[in-house]
């Protein structure tokens, strides 16, 4: 991650490097867990089935939505070398927070709280990815 080239004197570099190692070790996972939750939805369609195939969605939304911040914020604040890796990190993290809340707003049930703050978190991550790239410039 781009955070890490930031300078040493960076006062957010070791809480921004902590928490995207937290976020990839949270997201990594994710994808194997929405396969195996959409093969057994589709097996099973049963109620847990289907809140699996939400929950996980709306779990790399969440996750998303704050990389594509920490993100910003190192293209912002960070090493200007790496200004543009750190905006890529941040429309990399966009695009997944956009497909997760496309996911969760097809597979959620009408009303559901979820799919509304996706779409929010979504929003969000681009802005935050728009921010990035403006660094860039």
């Amino acid at each position: 991650m781009a955070a890490r080239f930031a300078p040493e004197e960076w006062e957010r570099r070791a809480e921004i490097i902590g928490r995207a190692e937290e976020l990839r070790a949270r997201i990594e996972p994710l994808a194997d867990r929405d396969a195996a939750a959409y093969s057994e939805f589709l097996s099973q369609r049963t109620r847990a089935t289907l809140d699996r195939i939400v929950a996980i969605p709306f779990e790399l939304v969440e996750h998303s939505a704050e990389l594509a911040r920490l993100a910003a914020c190192v293209a912002i604040e960070g090493n200007p070398n790496v200004r543009g890796d750190a905006a890529a990190g941040a429309e990399l993290a966009a695009a997944a927070a956009s497909i997760g809340a496309r996911l969760v707003a097809i597979n959620a049930s009408r009303g559901d709280p979820r799919i509304a703050r996706s779409r929010e978190l979504a929003v969000e991550a681009k802005n935050a990815a728009a921010a990035a790239g403006d660094a860039d410039l």
